[in-house]
């Protein structure tokens, strides 16, 4: 543990050893992504994603490292018990920093499949980091606008097939689905801005996460809905994080079905997307007095002079 020393001094080192660590792994990632070119065969493909998937869990692994080399951290983690790294999950989570990534692959690491981020289409061609999500399996995402559907309604529905498309390959393979429901890191000037009925969430976004849903839902064994809470480090927890002072990381993980009220048309069906909508809202609410009992938890055990405990349930 090095947080004894001062975040003047941690702040240079850490943010070197964060960046070359993304820098290492990006490079050695990006020759896959090449080698999927030059090489269109199931089995080249199937060996090619299993390198990118160890090259991620070893980005994962240097990443934890580092967030303990230069913090002590509580980790708190609760909800996990039935989790399984042989099923299919589509994860939606709060989002609060840059953080919030190697976090969550530091959940996923020993308990769930690496994790996937689904990627705008037209990021496939940018060097090395369409290259580098390529190798890594990541899916991509190709919407329409309504402007274009309605001047080439033969388009409608090609981009839920598009999506599908993309995601074939983790048919035999379990995977990881992540999604950071509000779109935007949340900011007491972004709730502001959006009018935000929670007090520490911004409105949900379910345009995203239902397209994920209607495009493989019915290969998702569950929906894992995950509460991120950092209470000592409410305003900058990046730069917190690299100063050594990420005091706590609370990560409250809730299983939910894939069922029918959670697939169907969003996009051209009103009763079923305002059905979405409720109940996503209905999530995020719960979300809500999730971190606020939390914090209330918190703020009793030090009123109590009671050790607030750490949970690996």
């Amino acid at each position: 543990m090095l947080s004894f020393l001062p975040g003047f001094l941690l702040l240079p080192i850490s943010f070197s050893l964060f960046a070359l660590n993304l820098a290492f792994w990006g490079i050695v990632v990006t020759p896959l992504g090449i080698l999927k070119l030059l090489l269109p065969f199931k089995a080249a493909h199937r060996l090619i994603a299993a390198l990118g998937r160890r090259c991620y869990r070893g980005w994962t692994a240097v990443n934890t490292f580092l967030i303990n080399l230069f913090n002590n951290v509580d980790w708190q983690i609760s909800g996990q018990q039935q989790l399984d790294k042989d099923s299919w999950y589509l994860l939606i989570a709060n989002h609060k920093s840059w953080v919030d990534i190697p976090v969550v692959s530091t959940f996923a690491y020993h308990l769930i499949p690496e994790p996937k981020f689904f990627l705008k289409d037209e990021l496939k061609w940018v060097p090395f980091l369409g290259t580098g999500c390529w190798a890594l399996d990541m899916p991509y995402m190709k919407r329409y606008s309504a402007a274009t559907l309605a001047k080439h309604p033969e388009l409608k529905g090609k981009d839920i097939e598009t999506t599908r498309n993309s995601c074939a390959k983790f048919v035999h393979t379990p995977t990881t689905i992540i999604n950071f429901v509000e779109g935007s890191r949340c900011t007491p000037e972004k709730q502001r801005a959006k009018n935000s009925p929670f007090t520490h969430l911004l409105p949900p976004k379910a345009g995203g996460i239902a397209f994920t849903l209607a495009s493989m839902g019915e290969q998702f064994n569950a929906i894992l809905d995950v509460t991120l809470i950092y209470p000592d480090n409410s305003q900058h927890i990046a730069m917190d994080m690299l100063m050594g002072r990420l005091k706590r990381v609370v990560i409250q993980a809730e299983i939910l079905p894939v069922d029918a009220a959670v697939i169907g048309d969003y996009f051209n069906d009103p009763v079923f997307r305002d059905n979405f909508q409720q109940w996503l809202n209905q999530r995020w609410q719960h979300k809500d007095q999730q971190i606020s009992a939390y914090y209330q938890q918190a703020h009793q055990a030090v009123v109590t002079n009671t050790p607030l405990l750490s949970r690996h349930d």
